[in-house]
């Protein structure tokens, strides 16, 4: 996922996040998540100036509000960037990235996930550094000053003057970044960072020359730094880049025409997409690596080895040209001829641990086989069932649990933590014996959140590698509880897989699904339970161990033997009793007054070629949770490499290359051109497919942006792939994603615009293509403005469309004119049907609004709101709680205006003058704020059921209803409580 989106939204007009990354800044022996943004900001006269942007987050980062401004570090003359591996630590190839940022005044320590994302950023952040042209004068940072919480004078500080007493602004966030050094301190000469494995970028060790070359990265170009030479011409530079180019023994190639196509591999199936080299093997540099030394595979597990320093400038990076990209393209379908079939054992555990810290070693769970796996793949659910984990993404349990499982590893071998991923509750550890680090690669990590809008209390967690030459993905899932709740487990199955996906090492190529590995090894609480049964005979069931019998009403065997969840998994044979739910602290089952039916709840499952299962078993020693612990024991076979055959196969490779030719203009053939979306409607996915049939000519292909446009397409519209690469005869097939939603949806609305676009189609060398797209777009309740609503008397459906736009289009604060539309409701009739619904529904159900609905009834219920068919809904609590909670999301302007907003925070705490601003709003927005708040303390006197409690519903709706004016700074998060304690204090007090 894109976090930068987020950031953009916390940005004022002419700032811009080029790029950002998640990572885990380091102070001690404290780990704290942080998103790292890097800004650029375009100056008057034409220059630009970059500052490092630090937020805390409570999620990923899907919008602004998700995000709080900790820290902003300017990327000043004096402002470092270098990777650091600390003393003794073994180097892991996959394993995170280590970098070490130092200003004057300030130094901090981040790990950033190992992967292409994490290069790009790095290479991005070494372009944003200052050269050392002795006229481009020093940056200066005025624009930063709008983050300075104390009044600006009329003439602001100098530079110097800025940071001489450099710190943190009361209430606001801190400036990194420091002291703006003298002329002569800009020339002098840095003293290289000592430290194991560090590389620097730009500021070591420097000749005589002034010019110093960097170490390269595995597949990456030739990196200059330069020293404090004054004088030093740009010529130098140029000449020396192209001695050094020509000593690397560059292999870029150019094909007939002066033209060739860099940055490309194949995806095994005869496409290839655009990529960047880095941290890729050439050809001739596939070698094994257990022959490498350890300086190498520093530099192939650190292929973003970039050190940023002031003194640091990037002339020329190597790519691929074509050749090399039909070489690795070959490789791969010829895989079999030079690989071999080796079985490495795989420990695979999962255990919900019910928000409990660890009480008791893990050992009987982890080391109940003899032999030492090598592999070792643990992950757990419910680590922390807080609301500050729930919430802000935060918890010390994670470092708790860690401990406690790497003290309990098999004491046969010695293990290297390749990577940890936690969502929430859900946390995914991967461990393999030393021996195998240097054979680990590609290691990626993402997340995927099914809870109600976003907030991710359940979802799942994955993280996949290459172990030699066998790709692998290891999922940690969390699915939906409760025995009825089956087809939302269901559900967030399907989610977890269409969303989790993983960037490649190769940034040109599609991201990676769950379902484009070799081997997938699916763990975790899947929640599925028992049906059928009372719980006396399922106990009864058990007791008699008749175990066979229990399972064929397990929910799980059902929906796989449906075809409905995991399609192509297996499961072992289930010989161990239900590992849910015992009394905490015991072997016996739940007495609580819920007492809930046992089952097996906690699953392993897996799908791919070569796969034994050993053993499959619960441990009932472990009693600190409600759940038991479950292990599974593989062997799996992965394909290694015969150094002798490889090259053989690449030498012939190579030589029937010599022979092709391909100085032809490609050409493609295009199946469809024409694309008509029928009635589409808010937040339903349409696709539409065409195929790309290559000539014989090996062609690039993206779609570009049309004159005077931002992007390739509207922002509605989505082509997947966006651009790639085909091999000769080879097709293609490309997906048009349509989708509306809350940024996109009152403008079609409104006409203001339609389901019109036209993309173009480029391909390198050859022509361009139109692709024509058209459709139509039901207008919906969804992202219209509550004014709108309420002097609609008709549903929207029935409206004529110039009604509806012209309702749309009516300015918020005319509302009270009634010359032209008499007598409008008070509220919206489609937000009064909905809460109705819940008043009359589900106001003592538990967990309302924090268990998410279905998307099938989401579906239905935007339709009977469009319709106005109220009479035929028919969906669950938590569907239509859900759809109010997008309702309110979706509209263009919330409930308390943005013009009222900093009023709401000044306020906040003061009741008395918190009802003087909420009077002040516009009448029908006002209504729609004293009808929410009448519902919620309704809900609240039903608290005994329903489990709610004030700051929650405060935490909830405080974000919907009290949204940051567009374009405006997103606040940090003491204000963000802020906005939760106004709307906090209507629930407590009575009108």
């Amino acid at each position: 996922m894109d976090q930068s989106v987020a950031i953009q939204e916390t940005l004022a007009d002419g700032e811009y996040c080029i790029i950002a990354v998640q990572g885990m800044l380091c102070e001690g022996d404290s780990r704290q998540s942080r998103l790292l943004g890097l800004v650029r900001y375009r100056l008057e006269h034409g220059g630009q100036e970059h500052a490092l942007f630090l937020y805390t987050h409570r999620r990923m980062a899907i919008t602004g509000d998700d995000v709080s401004l900790d820290r902003i570090v300017p990327v000043s003359r004096d402002f470092t960037l270098e990777e650091v591996s600390p003393d003794g630590e073994l180097y892991i190839l996959g394993s995170d990235v280590t970098v070490q940022l130092d200003t004057a005044e300030l130094s901090l320590m981040f790990q950033l996930p190992f992967g292409s994302h994490t290069r790009m950023f790095l290479q991005e952040v070494a372009r944003a550094c200052p050269g050392f042209d002795p006229v481009t004068p020093d940056p200066e940072f005025r624009w930063l000053s709008r983050y300075r919480c104390t009044q600006l004078q009329s003439q602001l500080p100098t530079p110097h003057g800025w940071n001489s007493a450099p710190g943190t602004w009361p209430g606001c966030a801190r400036i990194g970044g420091g002291r703006y050094p003298s002329r002569n301190g800009l020339w002098g000469l840095e003293e290289a960072r000592s430290g194991a494995g560090s590389v620097l970028f730009g500021g070591g060790a420097v000749d005589q020359t002034g010019l110093r070359l960097a170490e390269v990265a595995r597949g990456g170009g030739p990196l200059w730094g330069r020293s404090g030479r004054r004088g030093r011409r740009d010529e130098e530079v140029e000449e020396a880049g192209r001695e050094m180019s020509a000593a690397a023994g560059s292999r870029e190639r150019d094909s007939a025409g002066n033209s060739h196509f860099d940055d490309l591999r194949p995806n095994g199936k005869g496409l290839l997409v655009d990529q960047s080299s880095w941290g890729q093997d050439k050809p001739e540099d596939l070698l094994p690596r257990q022959n490498k030394s350890k300086s190498e595979i520093t530099d192939m597990v650190r292929s973003s080895t970039i050190t940023v320093s002031d003194k640091a400038h990037i002339l020329s990076m190597q790519k691929f040209g074509l050749r090399d990209t039909l070489v690795k393209s070959e490789l791969v379908q010829k895989e079999e001829d030079y690989t071999y079939i080796q079985n490495f054992r795989f420990f695979v555990g999962t255990y919900n641990v019910n928000g409990q810290s660890p009480k008791e070693c893990l050992r009987p769970w982890l080391r109940h086989s003899v032999e030492a796996p090598d592999v070792y793949c643990v992950g757990f659910q419910e680590l922390d069932l807080s609301k500050e984990a729930f919430f802000f993404q935060d918890t010390p349990k994670e470092e708790e649990w860690f401990k406690a499982v790497s003290d309990c590893l098999h004491p046969g071998a010695k293990y290297a933590k390749i990577k940890l991923i936690r969502l929430v509750g859900i946390m995914l550890l991967l461990y393999v014996k030393e021996e195998h680090a240097a054979y680990i690669s590609e290691v990626e990590a993402e997340s995927v959140g099914t809870g109600i809008m976003g907030r991710m209390n359940k979802g799942g967690v994955a993280i996949r590698f290459r172990f030699h030459n066998t790709s692998i993905c290891v999922v940690n899932s969390h699915l939906a509880a409760h025995t009825e709740e089956c087809e939302r487990r269901n559900q967030d199955y399907k989610d977890i897989c269409s969303r989790m996906q993983f960037c490649q090492v190769d940034p040109g190529l599609p991201p990676l699904t769950i379902s484009k590995h070799d081997v997938i090894l699916w763990l975790g609480d899947l929640n599925y339970r028992i049906e059928e049964l009372d719980v006396e005979k399922v106990k009864k069931l058990i007791e008699e161990k008749a175990f066979q019998t229990l399972y064929a009403y397990d929910q799980l065997k059902t929906q796989v033997a449906a075809k409905a969840v995991f399609e192509g998994f297996t499961e072992g044979e289930l010989t161990f009793q239900p590992t849910y739910k015992y009394d905490t602290g015991s072997d016996d089952w739940d007495t609580s007054e819920k007492c809930r039916a046992p089952a097996w709840c906690d699953r392993i499952l897996w799908k791919g070629k070569n796969i034994t299962q050993l053993s499959y078993q619960s441990h009932m020693a472990l009693k600190t949770s409600d759940h038991k612990p479950v292990s599974s024991v593989f062997d799996i076979g992965v394909k290694v490499r015969n150094e002798e055959l490889y090259r053989k196969t690449l030498e012939e490779i190579v030589r029937s290359l010599d022979k092709m030719e391909n100085a032809n203009i490609p050409s493609v053939s295009l199946s469809k051109r024409e694309f008509c979306f029928q009635n589409v409607k808010y937040m339903q996915l349409q696709v539409e497919s065409f195929t790309i049939h290559n000539g014989q000519v090996p062609c690039r292909f993206e779609f570009i942006n049309k004159p005077d446009e931002q992007s390739y397409c509207k922002q509605w519209l989505n082509a997947n792939p966006s651009r790639g690469f085909l091999l000769p005869d080879s097709t293609i097939e490309i997906e048009l994603e349509l989708f509306v939603n809350k940024s996109t949806a009152t403008k079609l609305n409104s006409n203001e615009d339609k389901i019109e676009d036209i993309l173009v189609l480029h391909l390198d060398r050859g022509k361009d293509y139109f692709l024509s797209v058209s459709g139509n777009y039901l207008p919906s309740c969804f992202g219209s403005p509550i004014h709108t609503l309420c002097y609609m008397k008709e549903p929207i459906l029935d409206l004529p469309l110039e009604t509806v736009r012209e309702l749309t289009l009516r300015p918020l604060w005319t509302e009270d004119d009634g010359s032209q539309l008499e007598n409008p409701m008070e509220i919206p009739k489609e937000l009064w049907m909905m809460v109705d619904y819940l008043y009359r529904n589900a106001v003592q159900q538990e967990d309302l609004f924090q268990q998410p609905g279905l998307r099938s009834e989401f579906e239905h219920v935007r339709d009977c709101l469009d319709t106005g068919m109220i009479d035929t809904l028919s969906a669950s609590n938590h569907s239509v709680a859900e759809a109010l909670l997008l309702f309110l999301e979706s509209l263009p302007e919330p409930v308390i205006c943005y013009s009222a907003y900093h009023n709401c925070l000044e306020c906040s705490g003061n009741y008395t003058a918190s009802k003087q601003v909420i009077s002040t709003l516009p009448t029908f927005h006002k209504n729609v704020f004293n009808y929410l708040m009448a519902f919620l303390q309704e809900l609240l006197k039903n608290s005994a059921k329903n489990h709610l409690d004030e700051n929650i519903l405060a935490s909830i709706f405080g974000s919907l209803l009290l949204r940051n004016p567009a374009g405006h700074q997103k606040l940090e998060m003491v204000e963000k409580k802020k906005a939760q304690e106004f709307i906090h204090q209507f629930l407590c007090n009575s009108p």
